[in-house]
């Protein structure tokens, strides 16, 4: 680290602090005042391995293929320097346990077909690609792991195994126990959502780095009332303040670790995987992800997720 001066004439003006950490890629970190971006901005961003990124405190930060500048604008402020997601350093536990009684079919709704592919592999092969992930481990029932296991030589990641819990609580537990020691983050996701884009996860792990824990949501579009149980409005919600929570979520290993203990020790049920370090009171960041990462529950659901990837591929449906 080093002291620099902000203005070429002078040499008298604002100094920017300027770390470098030689890796693959190159990645700066510039913590600076609005000023000194501005004087950077202007005299340096044409150099054709450099690009410059405005970061206010708490947003994520632009990339570029060779430097990532992360720059603050608040005067005197600090910022969290979180880095960036390692190559191999994730854990991603698929969720493939779920019975999916609501589909009404004979097999469990994440082992349809979706144009030919089991609903599940959608989402696997997703990961599979990301260089940010080391392994998977499939969260089901033993009678379907040949569908993952057929993958491997298709695969670059490690695949592993957990048996599923009976609530949702005890699979992600289950899953917790098989990844890597040395992993950053773990990633949760629901194999019933076939359509979530390899951008939205990368956007949800730099966000889960950064404030420990983060999880892929929309912001609700309908209007949310209260009702009572004789199905009178008691109030409406208040839209701007609601979003509707989606997968993937991520979590930091030993802060997961900790929530288990909590919920194990106070037997708490919970609803989604956040939910477990929010009761650690620990803040939870939402990734602004898709409207099409949806959840296929109902044959309804399939007929979306059908029309969607018909769309995506420009295939006529």
């Amino acid at each position: 680290m080093f002291t620099c001066p902000t203005r070429k004439s002078e040499f008298n003006s604002m100094a920017f602090q300027l770390d470098v950490s030689l890796s693959s890629p190159l990645v700066v970190n510039l913590q600076i005042h609005a000023k000194s971006f501005q004087f950077l901005k202007s005299n340096f961003s044409s150099l054709p391995f450099l690009r410059l990124g405005h970061q206010i405190l708490g947003r994520k930060t632009e990339l570029c293929g060779k430097a990532r500048i992360a720059c603050s604008a608040e005067s005197g402020g600090n910022i969290e320097n979180a880095g960036s997601v390692r190559r191999k350093s994730v854990s991603v536990v698929l969720l493939a346990g779920g019975k999916g009684k609501r589909m009404g079919a004979s097999m469990p709704k994440q082992y349809l077909p979706l144009l030919g592919q089991p609903i599940a592999l959608y989402s696997f092969y997703t990961f599979s690609s990301m260089v940010e992930v080391k392994e998977i481990v499939v969260v089901c029932d033993p009678s379907y792991r040949d569908i993952f296991e057929d993958t491997t030589e298709k695969i670059l990641v490690d695949l592993k195994h957990a048996l599923p819990g009976k609530e949702r609580q005890d699979s992600v537990f289950n899953g917790l126990q098989e990844i890597n020691s040395g992993s950053q983050l773990v990633c949760i996701h629901d194999s019933a959502r076939p359509l979530v884009s390899s951008g939205d996860v990368k956007k949800v792990l730099q966000d889960g780095l950064l404030h420990g824990a983060a999880v892929l949501g929309v912001p609700v579009k309908a209007t949310i009332k209260e009702a009572n149980s004789k199905s009178f409005v008691v109030r409406t919600l208040n839209r701007k303040t609601l979003w509707e929570m989606q997968t993937p979520q991520v979590i930091k290993p030993e802060l997961l670790r900790e929530g288990f203990e909590l919920v194990n020790r106070e037997g708490l049920e919970v609803t989604d995987d956040v939910s477990i370090v929010e009761n650690l009171k620990h803040p939870v960041f939402i990734t602004k992800g898709s409207y099409t990462n949806i959840k296929v529950t109902t044959p309804d659901d399939l007929l979306l997720a059908e029309r969607i990837l018909s769309v995506n591929s420009g295939v006529p449906s």
